[in-house]
């Protein structure tokens, strides 16, 4: 178990919490809660409920996707400083992916009540927060709308429309 200075330590070293002033780190750090893996461990299944986010302390996740009977896609993997599960902490949609420790992993974990109890006992670090989440909200959309876009490409190339022609 890490204590509260090596939380908040590790927390200013990843990119979501770099900018949020001190007492508010440690106020969001207070809130966090320490959750291991063993390698091969599923933390979460696609469609299962959620109402926690996660950040990788050690070791790598594994984010699968079902695409037919049982076959998965690996999406992804977080590592050291990656987080993921956000979006369950503002929805009750069920999980979109499957995570799985492809390692002995460390997570921190923020969960629902504890955010609503920090937005309760400081909202200045609470909104650090948010404002830090809403810019790497933005930054996954904006590659996200990337993504599309190129797909897109790729399948009028594949079929040979053109469609500066028209």
């Amino acid at each position: 178990m890490a204590n509260a200075a090596d939380i908040v330590a590790f927390l200013r070293e990843i990119r979501l919490f770099r900018d949020i002033p001190a007492p508010d780190l440690t106020a969001l750090a207070a809130n966090l809660r320490e959750h291991t893996l063993r390698k091969g461990q599923v933390l979460f299944r696609e469609g299962d409920r959620g109402d926690a986010m996660y950040l990788v302390r050690g070791g790598t996740m594994i984010v699968s996707k079902a695409v037919t009977g049982r076959v998965d896609q690996v999406l992804a993997r977080f590592g050291p400083g990656e987080f993921f599960g956000e979006m369950s902490l503002f929805d009750h949609f069920p999980r979109s992916a499957t995570l799985q420790a492809d390692s002995d992993v460390v997570l921190l974990t923020l969960d629902r009540q504890h955010l609503e109890r920090l937005i309760e006992v400081n909202p200045r670090a609470a909104a650090e927060f948010f404002e830090a989440l809403v810019r790497v909200f933005i930054d996954r959309l904006r590659a996200t709308g990337e993504l599309v876009a190129e797909v897109t490409r790729w399948g009028l190339e594949a079929t040979g429309l053109d469609i500066e022609a028209r």
